[in-house]
């Protein structure tokens, strides 16, 4: 494959016509071979192209998961457009934003977010067309529907070849700090992050996926990985843990991918639900977005097996930047340090450690994680000067504090941003949340920084607390008075239901601070 042949519209066309009779995808009990997502694929990306959605013009998918997302998605590449995908618990306001700021041309949309798009559509300038899925109801003037649309004969015109360096996706982040940034991918850097999931993953010919988070996100990228190597993707609209324990029950499963909280649920209903571990056919659980206890790990190994993968990415290199293995998860259960990391890099991947100069620091030192990929993004779109603070030399500077160990693993110990100094002395807020998350009676922590007139800053412990393990603030308090340096200790403690969580599903700490914030000049003292 020369460099020339790295795009998205070359690879999938050629991988998926190697399984035309095997089934693609499957939900509830509806099924798809590859050839017919293949068929339906192309013929949508034909009408996507009549609308005048080819190389560089950006397409919105804004569905919940569906048949009909991975047809559009496919339908992109094929097409040479610019994928943007949004997930389904957006706002109406940040769908409107990242509409116009990726000044996309047409929209594939849930007939449930007609309500919401139709307030603003007309005043996007560039959006040209709207074909709504799954509406039984009069449409507003102008808009398309998904059947009527693909029912519809298009000239079988050659489609325009894409090169490499086109545009292939847009992905917005969470806008924690902000308005959402659009990370900007190439076609051949998707190309090979695709074939690092394929590789990563070690992904055999004989898959059957079970994916239950939103398509924007990691899961989009896990299903595409096995669309190239012809495995059975059953997706489900969202993470159901009873439906999840009988999917596993079934003995076909051998990947799917959770956060730790998902993953938390499923173990508790298995022991609640069965007294011996269940004979299951999983061979790779995936999970992200932070570590996993030890002994959840322990629950964990008695009921799934040695199933574990953890990945670490960003929105600008996806997925796979590091990789803890299977085996360093075996490895866990006697010498426990290597759970607090993330893996070592990947194949594909370099990573580094630097202070604020940009310069190497020691094993054990810790430091701004900075990663080089071929899958790196362009840059943000729109956003030059960003694009030039986290892009330095073929270095991504991800924003992430961590160390390495003599071994290479990394080890994250917080985000730049959610530093928390007091008294001069710099707290790590997942330094004290992974300590916390071992105190008996929390179920989930955050820890943020709240304003103090004596030290600038304070450390607070927001906690949900275990129903089943009752637990008092005097009892955390002194948890951490043997775990932890004492400028580091939380001062305070406070119960909630729920933390609040961004459309992507990340703790929104944002938020969490807003509380104790109001009326500060700044944010930080």
């Amino acid at each position: 494959m020369n460099r020339d042949t790295l795009t998205l519209q070359s690879l999938f066309s050629e991988a998926l016509s190697r399984f035309n009779t095997k089934v693609a995808l499957q939900m509830g009990s509806q099924e798809m071979t590859y050839g017919e997502l293949m068929s339906q694929a192309q013929h949508l990306a034909q009408g996507l192209a009549t609308l005048g959605a080819t190389r560089n013009i950006s397409v919105g998918l804004l569905m919940s998961n569906c048949f009909e997302y991975v047809i559009g998605d496919l339908a992109i590449m094929f097409c040479g457009a610019t994928r943007v995908g949004l997930n389904d618990m957006l706002s109406g306001e940040d769908i409107q934003y990242i509409l116009r700021d990726s000044e996309a041309h047409v929209l594939i949309v849930d007939a449930a977010f007609v309500p919401i798009v139709s307030l603003f559509a007309a005043a996007l300038p560039h959006l040209q067309a709207i074909i709504v899925v799954g509406s039984e109801e009069e449409l507003p003037p102008g808009w398309i529907a998904w059947r009527d649309f693909m029912q519809q004969s298009f000239d079988a015109l050659p489609l325009p070849p894409t090169k490499s360096d086109d545009q292939a996706l847009i992905i917005y982040t969470g806008g924690t700090t902000g308005l959402p940034k659009g990370v900007v991918h190439t076609q051949s850097a998707m190309v090979l992050n695709f074939l690092s999931h394929v590789i990563e993953l070690g992904l055999l010919d004989d898959e059957v996926f079970l994916l239950m988070t939103p398509l924007p996100h990691s899961a989009g990228f896990l299903l595409n990985a096995g669309l190239l190597k012809g495995a059975r993707i059953i997706v489900e609209r969202r993470f159901n843990v009873e439906e999840a324990v009988q999917w596993l029950k079934k003995g076909r499963i051998t990947l799917t991918f959770m956060v730790p909280t998902m993953i938390y649920r499923l173990l508790d209903v298995m022991e609640t639900l069965h007294d011996e571990p269940m004979s299951i056919s999983l061979r790779t659980m995936v999970y992200g977005a932070a570590p996993i206890t030890v002994a959840r790990l322990e629950q964990g190994m008695k009921w799934l097996g040695p199933v574990f993968l953890q990945l670490y990415g960003q929105s600008e290199a996806p997925d796979f930047i590091t990789r803890l293995r299977k085996e360093d998860h075996v490895r866990g259960l006697t010498d426990p340090s290597k759970l607090a990391s993330c893996g070592q890099p990947v194949m594909m991947a370099q990573v580094c450690i630097v202070n604020d100069q940009g310069n190497p620091v020691a094993p054990g030192e810790v430091g701004e994680v900075i990663a080089k990929t071929p899958y790196n993004m362009a840059g943000y779109l729109h956003l030059p000067e960003k694009t030039q603070e986290v892009l330095k030399d073929g270095w991504l500077y991800t924003g992430d504090m961590g160390y390495q160990d003599d071994d290479g693993y990394v080890y994250l110990v917080d985000r730049k941003k959610d530093i928390i100094i007091t008294g001069g002395m710099n707290v790590y807020s997942s330094e004290v949340e992974n300590v916390l998350q071992r105190c008996p009676g929390v179920l989930q922590v955050a820890v943020i920084g709240v304003p103090d007139e004596d030290w600038g800053e304070t450390v607070l412990a927001v906690v949900v607390p275990d129903p089943l393990i009752p637990v008092r603030s005097e009892d955390i308090l002194l948890w951490t008075r043997e775990r932890l340096a004492k400028y580091k200790r939380p001062k305070f403690v406070e119960f909630v239901d729920a933390l609040p969580v961004t459309a992507y599903g990340k703790i929104d700490k944002k938020r969490l601070r807003h509380t104790y914030w109001q009326g500060e000049s700044r944010q930080i003292h």
